[in-house]
């Protein structure tokens, strides 16, 4: 793909993109990890930029000492837009002074399993059922997920910085 800047939205029509990124990747502008409602809006996000296209986005937030990563979208899979994302959200981490960056993904996404271990993520907890709890804050959850797989469990993943 070439070179891929990182930056944060810059006006509406990146808000715009976003909202309509997560609305079709993610069933709304809002998604559920651990019980929790986050909010697309109240997010720090990075958009990677292929020259003048939008390639993909990351959302995340700090608190305290660690990083929850909340979405990672890249429009063109293998192209290195989510590892450019990845290592944006890790140092904007390091910036705020986290110990870690952590992420919850669902029993059927098998891509992003191999995607975050192979940069060095850990798998740290499996919540059964939690997204079966989910879905009940947030009924757009899909039952069948990636692979004919049914979607009812949380995966969290890690990485110490």
């Amino acid at each position: 793909m070439g070179d891929v800047t990182i930056l944060p939205p810059e006006g509406e029509a990146d808000l715009e993109w976003l909202s309509s990124l997560w609305v079709e990747e993610w069933g709304g502008t809002t998604m559920v990890t651990r019980g929790r409602v986050h909010r697309l809006s109240d997010l720090e996000v990075r958009i990677a930029w292929a020259g003048e296209s939008r390639v993909g986005a990351a959302a995340f937030r700090v608190e305290d000492s660690q990083c929850e990563l909340l979405s990672l979208n890249a429009s063109s899979p293998g192209q290195g837009v989510g590892t450019s994302l990845l290592q944006a959200v890790e140092e904007a981490a390091r910036e705020a002074g986290c110990s870690r960056v952590w992420l919850i993904t669902s029993n059927d996404n098998l891509d992003a399993l191999r995607f975050y271990q192979r940069r060095g993520y850990r798998l740290v907890a499996v919540r059964l059922g939690a997204i079966d709890e989910a879905r009940r804050i947030k009924p757009s959850i899909p039952l069948v997920g990636n692979h004919g797989i049914p979607i009812h469990d949380e995966l969290e993943l890690e990485k110490r910085l």
